[in-house]
C-alpha cells in the first residue's frame, strides 16, 4: 500500500492549488485516494513509490516526455556533463545553435528556430509570431493545445467549445472577457468547418491544428488545411508536442507531405528534461523582431543538450519502428482478451500512443477506474493510455497482458453482477477539469 504517497497528496492539496503543476498528474484522474501519487525513483519503465513499491509504467510515461524511458543514460550523461561545465552563463551555449541546425536539417522547409522550455509557452510564442507576421488577430483551432489565454478564449463564449479537444471541462476563469470570440473551433478532418469559418470571419490570421492525435487525417485533410491558410493569408501552425518525434525522426508531417508555416515540438524532444522549440519559414520567424518574446531560462544549457543527445538516440535505435511494433502488441492484445472475456471495448491508434475505451455508456468511467485499481494491485501503472517508449520491451508486454487478462475477467464478472461501484476502494477518476478543493 502506498500510504506515504497519499498522506503526501492529502498535504499538497492543502498548500498547492490543485495538489500539484500538470492536470494530467493528479491523482484524481487515476485512481482517487489509491494512486500512489510521487515517486523516489525511476528507470526505463519502472518507477519506486515513497514506500519502495515497485510499479511497471503502462500508463503516460510522465505524459508521453520519456519516449527513451526513464533516465536514459545516455541522455542523462550528456546532462551530466552539461551541469559539471556550467548549466548557464552570460554567454550563450552553442548547443542552442547545433540543436537548431540539426531541426533545420530534419525539416528542410524550415529556416529559422526559436526555444522555449515547455509545450504551453511554446504554443502561445508561435501565436503571438503568428499574429505579429499576419496582422489579424483571429485564431482558427483544432486539437489540444494548452493552458494559455489565447487557446482557453474559445470557451468564453461557450464553455463547451473546447470539450471535443481532447479535455472537457476547460474554465476560462481569469482569461479577459475582451479575447471573446478571437479564438474559433473546429474539428478534426471537418475541412467543411474550417471554410465556414473562414466565410464567416475575414480576419482569421492563424490556423493552429494538431498534426495528428488518435485520429489520421482523411481526403487530404492537412493538404485542404494549407490550401485554405494561403488563401486567407493565415499563418499555418502544426502542433507536434504530442505526436512529433513517434511516428518518425521529426514531425508528423514529414509523413503527408504538407509543410506549415511553424512547427511547434516539446515532451518527446529532450526526454523528459525542459525543451521546446518553435521552427518556421523565414519570412513569418522574423515577425519575431517587431514583438518582445524573451524569457532567462531559455538560454539554459540542459534543454538543449539534452535535445541533442534524445533525437541521435532516437535515429541511432530507430525508436519509431519499435513505438510501432510494442504498441502494435499492445493494442492487439487489448482486442483479443476483449474478445476472450466478450468485453466491449474500442482500441485507437497510433500504436505509439496506443488507447482504448470501454464502452459502457455512464458506467464506463467507473469500469476504467476499477481497472486502474486492479492493475495498480498487480505492480502496474495503468490507464486507458499507453505512451510507448524505447525502454518498454516485449518480455515487459507479455507480463503486463497477462495482469490484464486477469483483470478483463473481474471485470467481466463485475459488469454482469452490477458490482463495479461495490469493488471500487475509492471515487470514481475525474475525466476532465474539476477543482479540487479537499
Amino acid at each position: 500500500m502506498a500510504k506515504r504517497g497519499r498522506a503526501l497528496w492529502k498535504r499538497a492539496k492543502k498548500i498547492i492549488p490543485g495538489g500539484n503543476q500538470l492536470l494530467s498528474k493528479r491523482s484524481e484522474m487515476f485512481l482517487p485516494e489509491q494512486w500512489p501519487s510521487y515517486y523516489k525513483k525511476a528507470r526505463g519503465i519502472e518507477v519506486w513509490d515513497l514506500d519502495g513499491n515497485k510499479y511497471l509504467d503502462f500508463s503516460i510515461m510522465s505524459v508521453g516526455s520519456c519516449t527513451l524511458g526513464y533516465a536514459d543514460p545516455d541522455v542523462n550523461r550528456a546532462v551530466k556533463l552539461t551541469i559539471d561545465n556550467g548549466s548557464i552563463s552570460t554567454l550563450n551555449c552553442p548547443e542552442e545553435v547545433e540543436l537548431a541546425e540539426l531541426l533545420v536539417k530534419l525539416h528542410p522547409w524550415a529556416k529559422m528556430v526559436r526555444f522555449a522550455r515547455t509545450g504551453g509557452e511554446s504554443m502561445a510564442i508561435a501565436v503571438r509570431i503568428a499574429r505579429a507576421y499576419s496582422e489579424k488577430d483571429k485564431v482558427a483551432v483544432c486539437g489540444y493545445h494548452g493552458w494559455s489565454d489565447w487557446y482557453l478564449a474559445a470557451n468564453l463564449g461557450n464553455k463547451k467549445s473546447l470539450d471535443g479537444h481532447l479535455l472537457p471541462g476547460l474554465d476560462p476563469a481569469g482569461v479577459p472577457r475582451g479575447l471573446q470570440g478571437t479564438t474559433l473551433t473546429f474539428s478534426y478532418n471537418d475541412v467543411h468547418a474550417l471554410e465556414e469559418l473562414a466565410k464567416e470571419y475575414k480576419d482569421i490570421g492563424v490556423i493552429v491544428v494538431e498534426t495528428l492525435r488518435h485520429e489520421k487525417p482523411k481526403d487530404n485533410f492537412l493538404l485542404k488545411v494549407r490550401k485554405i491558410a494561403n488563401r486567407i493569408g493565415a499563418v499555418l501552425i502544426f502542433d507536434e508536442i504530442s505526436i512529433g518525434w513517434r511516428l518518425n525522426l521529426g514531425g508528423a508531417h514529414l509523413l503527408y507531405g504538407v509543410n506549415p508555416d511553424l512547427a511547434v515540438f516539446a515532451k518527446a524532444m529532450s526526454n523528459g528534461y525542459p525543451m521546446a522549440a518553435i521552427i518556421g519559414k523565414e519570412k513569418v520567424m522574423q515577425a519575431t523582431q517587431k514583438t518582445f518574446i524573451s524569457s532567462t531560462y531559455w538560454t539554459e544549457r540542459i534543454g538543449p543538450a539534452a535535445a541533442l543527445a534524445t533525437i541521435k538516440k532516437m535515429k541511432k535505435v530507430n525508436l519509431s519502428k519499435h513505438l510501432k511494433k510494442i504498441g502494435g502488441l499492445i493494442g492487439n492484445g487489448w482486442e483479443k482478451l476483449a474478445q476472450k472475456h466478450r468485453l466491449k471495448i474500442k482500441v485507437l491508434g497510433p500504436e505509439a500512443l496506443i488507447t482504448f475505451s470501454f464502452d459502457y455508456g455512464d458506467e464506463s468511467q467507473a469500469i476504467r477506474t476499477l481497472f486502474t485499481q486492479e492493475m495498480l494491485k498487480r505492480g502496474f501503472l495503468a490507464g486507458p493510455s499507453v505512451y510507448v517508449s524505447y525502454a518498454h520491451k516485449e518480455n515487459q508486454v507479455k507480463k503486463y497482458l497477462a495482469a490484464v487478462d486477469e483483470v478483463f475477467r473481474f471485470l467481466k464478472k463485475a459488469i454482469a453482477e452490477k458490482k463495479v461501484m461495490a469493488l471500487l476502494n475509492g471515487p470514481v477518476a475525474h475525466s476532465g477539469f474539476k477543482r479540487l478543493t479537499s
